[in-house]
């Protein structure tokens, strides 16, 4: 048996070599002890203020982004050539590998994040007429805060909020609709900074709340070896087969999914197993780094706990976490049955094999070492659907985590190792599920530090040890503080952005002009159509759909898919809204076009980081992982005109829902066939123009059309079968002859 092991060293160099986000500087003492304090003191925060009580919003949310933003400027060098330093000394101008200049950048970025939880109290009187201190201390956190975006994931989301800065102040000089009345520097500053609808917006809100404790759960689930069971039950489900290690992929990448909600992390994390692989049994180099990146494009829009977007909507549309779970199932599903369909077409048509018993781990014994490293994800899923609050559910999973790794061994688990854990994941239980009172943040602390001196004693009396030591769980609390920073930028950089937009209601304004848009497309392609098939309302909203989805792929190219599905809810979400579409539905919309842009080239950071690792073509891999993704890009029109599909948007009926969810079934296995030019066999031109257009009537939703689009299949279905048995005969012959 050969057993693939995730190297996590391995993993944090592929992450560092391809992601932007995860480039982070060599220091030596002092800095890097400075820098270990800090990032764990930020996940501990976090993790204490998720298990007993948020702060007040303005001081939680303060020390958040002042600790982010100031360790930005420790952690992230200024230009990549001081990243790719291979020797770092400590100097009076360079305290332990840090220019003096980025000492002092992030000293005054966290004093002026820090301003305004000390204001406080006289911030009520200060809005509208700020003070010269004021404008101050918001203007240095407006450029700190710009540089800090620009060191953690480059240009484009900071020329982004430039651009929109500079058309709040030159309002006069825009033409016709966009024209506005302009707003000064000290008008801008006092929205931006002295408002929650500016930088301390409920962008950030949502990353301090919610994002920061599910990115840590990630990194404990992985370190305790969650990741690498669902890799092991994916190649013993899928690897057999046909085209093996692909398949293996789009499992391992879909259930990994569950505790990354970064595509690139989920390429590099999975990919470094399973590309080689695929390259080993004839896939060729750009197929191979494709099929991951489209796998891993899926980790972001997988629940339970899909990607930073998700909790934005709870948010912006109040309504449950449950909900956003609910609603991203049935497309969850759609996206990665489509990329195992053209994976399994491709390995049929060019004969690829399975992987063999040696090749494959044994499930049985990965059970038996790992099973308990499903308790943390069994708890918090159970904690969300009870209606606790998400931060809650990760601080328990984050704590269950914990327990796991430091209770339980990989084998020969003693009485001691099994009473310890089942002992402390009851009182666990007790934090997480039981509403003790008026005092139940006291109690819950108090039970905690029972739990923690339970564990102590149970450590030094039994010498109980675990599949993690203690050092790997306090370097677990320093990478996923690390892995929140860029996020964090992002976030209150697209405050910005908002800020501009209720400051200047360009909001509406480009809703306008989108919907005109919208409308005279439709009216020129109404104007060719028969009169039976022309419905305005119909094109309009499809109209407004595609640039609605252009945008956001374009957007996408340059910023994340957070960033993006902000900047895209607050401009293009209310148009669609105009247009009678539901808000949940649009929102989906807009989050599942933001997630595409990272298999979309010309900046496909999923697709590169793949490709590096595959050696392939960068491009090619992009636009063969586009090609491998097309379900994502039709599917968000399908739930758009079929809202039934998202299971609780309003209208669900059993049939809509039945009749859009087969129809999507057989349009992406008709289209996956027409993509590979394969089906039973090698597909004619004309059977794959026929596929082509017949999966599109399939995946549109309505039973008419659906069943348009399968008796135009059923003639390539016949010619298929025939073919088939054609080609069994001499092969049956042959093996006749042989056998007389």
């Amino acid at each position: 048996m050969t057993e693939t092991v995730l190297d996590e060293r391995k993993v944090q160099e592929l992450e560092e070599k391809f992601d932007p986000e995860m480039r982070f500087r060599t220091t030596v003492p002092p800095a890097t002890w400075i820098v270990t304090a800090l990032l764990i003191g930020l996940s501990c925060f976090h993790y204490y203020t998720a298990g007993f009580g948020l702060l007040r919003e303005t001081t939680h949310r303060g020390i958040h982004l002042a600790l982010v933003l100031g360790l930005i400027f420790l952690v992230f060098p200024r230009t990549k050539r001081d990243y790719d330093r291979e020797t770092v000394v400590s100097s009076w101008h360079s305290p332990g590998g840090v220019p003096l200049t980025d000492w002092l950048l992030a000293i005054g970025c966290a004093l002026s994040v820090l301003y305004i939880p000390w204001v406080f109290d006289d911030l009520a009187f200060r809005v509208g007429n700020p003070s010269t201190t004021d404008v101050v201390f918001g203007s240095i956190l407006f450029l700190t805060l710009l540089e800090a975006t620009r060191r953690a994931m480059g240009w484009p989301l900071p020329l982004i909020a430039i651009g929109f800065t500079a058309y709040a102040m030159a309002g006069p000089y825009f033409p016709g609709l966009l024209k506005h009345a302009g707003s000064s520097w000290s008008q801008m500053i006092n929205h931006q900074y002295l408002t929650s609808q500016g930088i301390y917006g409920v962008a950030i809100g949502v990353v301090a709340t919610y994002v920061f404790h599910f990115v840590l759960f990630g990194v404990m689930a992985t370190r305790i070896g969650l990741g690498q069971l669902f890799l092991d039950i994916a190649s013993t489900v899928a690897g057999r087969y046909a085209g093996g290690p692909a398949k293996v992929s789009v499992f391992g990448s879909a259930m990994f999914g569950m505790l990354s909600g970064s595509s690139v992390a989920n390429a590099v994390t999975v990919g470094s197993l399973t590309i080689p692989a695929m390259i080993r049994v004839g896939y060729k180099r750009e197929f191979a780094g494709a099929v991951e990146a489209a796998s891993s494009t899926g980790g972001q829009i997988t629940p339970p706990v899909l990607g930073a977007a998700a909790f934005l909507m709870v948010e912006f549309l109040d309504v449950s976490y449950q909900t956003i779970i609910a609603a991203a199932v049935v497309p969850a599903f759609m996206h990665f049955f489509g990329v195992f369909m053209q994976v399994h077409f491709e390995a049929k048509r060019h004969g690829l094999r399975g992987l063999t018993p040696e090749e494959m781990p044994k499930l049985r014994a990965s059970f038996r070492q790992r099973w308990p490293t499903l308790i943390p994800l069994f708890l918090l899923i159970a904690i969300l659907i009870s209606g606790r609050t998400p931060y809650l559910a990760a601080f328990t999973g984050i704590s269950s985590c914990a327990i796991v790794g430091l209770t339980t061994r990989t084998s020969g688990n003693t009485p001691a190792n099994w009473t310890l854990c089942i002992l402390l994941h009851l009182i666990l239980a007790v934090i997480g599920f039981v509403d003790l009172g008026a005092n139940t943040d006291d109690i819950k602390l108090g039970l905690f530090a029972a739990a923690v001196a339970i564990a102590l004693a149970g450590w030094k009396l039994a010498g109980i040890t675990g599949r993690i030591s203690h050092g790997v769980l306090v370097e677990a609390f320093h990478t996923g503080a690390k892995y929140a920073l860029a996020v964090g930028a992002a976030a209150a950089t697209v405050g910005i952005v908002i800020g501009v937009v209720t400051l200047t209601g360009v909001g509406f304004k480009i809703s306008f002009i989108i919907t005109g848009w919208a409308q005279a497309i439709a009216g020129g392609i109404g104007s060719v159509l028969p009169a039976v098939l022309y419905d305005p309302k119909a094109l309009t909203l499809f109209a407004a759909l595609v640039m609605t989805g252009m945008v956001c792929i374009l957007m996408g190219c340059g910023i994340p898919t957070t960033a993006n599905y902000i900047i895209m809810v607050t401009v293009a979400a209310p148009t669609l809204v105009q247009l009678g579409v539901e808000p949940l539905v649009a929102h989906f919309f807009v989050f599942y076009y933001g997630v595409l842009a990272d298999i979309t080239p010309p900046v496909a950071l999923a697709a590169y980081a793949a490709a590096g690792m595959a050696g392939s073509d960068p491009f090619k891999t992009g636009n063969m992982a586009f090609r491998l993704g097309l379900a994502k890009v039709l599917v968000p029109f399908v739930f758009v005109f079929s809202p039934s599909l998202l299971l609780v948007a309003k209208g669900f009926t059993w049939y809509d829902f039945s009749v859009t969810f087969i129809g999507c079934v057989l349009g992406i296995t008709v289209l996956a066939a027409a993509l590979s030019r394969f089906f039973l066999v090698e597909m004619k031109r004309w059977e794959q123009a026929v596929c082509l257009a017949a999966a599109l009537l399939l995946i549109a939703p309505g039973l008419w059309v659906t069943l348009v689009g399968a008796a135009m299949v059923l003639p390539v279905l016949l010619r298929q079968i025939a073919a088939r048995k054609l080609a069994r005969k001499p092969v049956a012959a042959e093996l006749d002859v042989r056998y007389r």
